[in-house]
């Protein structure tokens, strides 16, 4: 499947979940330690507001600190869906040309990073709308994408500290991919 239209629909499945996000949930806990619903969300904002300077060529030193705090303001369904508007902008612009992005680890394949950026934005929509109560029951297309580039990195990932332990659950494909994210489907 096309690294781009993977990484789209991943992103409006993110925002959709954005948006079905009522006014008094903000502040429910998630499946990710520590946040509650309105860190998560700015997580992922300032995710895919750092997309598109590092995908034209910006280094994470020329952006500084200009995407730190809250980027999410007086109305976060709206900043989510800016940011991703301009996120999924850049991608389908600079994708093509093969490029290299740097990154805090250093140089890496345009196509590593966005790939990276779909994983966070369809396991970190799982984790919205299980906060939320949402639907999250995810596409068996982008959960089979997501855990065929994610085979090779998982234990990188978790030596990193990016994501919690394996979790030790038996189910289908999308409950094995999580618990690979060291999340529970059935948290909460």
């Amino acid at each position: 499947m096309d690294p781009e239209i993977v990484y789209r629909r991943t992103v409006d499945g993110w925002t959709a979940r954005v948006d079905a996000v009522g006014p008094d949930q903000w502040a429910l806990p998630t499946p990710c330690a520590d946040w509650d619903v309105r860190t998560l969300v700015n997580h992922v904002v300032g995710e895919d507001l750092w997309t598109e300077p590092l995908m034209r060529g910006s280094t994470i030193e020329e952006v500084g600190d200009l995407f730190d705090g809250d980027q999410l303001g007086d109305d976060p369904r709206a900043a989510a869906r800016a940011a991703a508007a301009t996120a999924l902008n850049a991608v389908a612009e600079t994708l093509p040309t093969a490029g290299k992005v740097n990154l805090s680890y250093g140089e890496e394949d345009m196509a590593e990073y966005v790939a990276q950026l779909t994983a966070d934005h369809l396991i970190h929509g799982w984790d919205l709308a299980a906060a939320t109560g949402g639907d999250t029951s995810l596409d068996e297309d982008l959960v089979a994408a997501v855990a065929a580039w994610f085979a090779e990195r998982e234990e990188l990932y978790r030596a990193a500290g990016v994501i919690g332990p394996r979790v030790d659950v038996s189910g289908d494909a999308q409950t094995q991919l999580l618990a690979r994210f060291g999340r529970s489907s059935r948290w909460g």
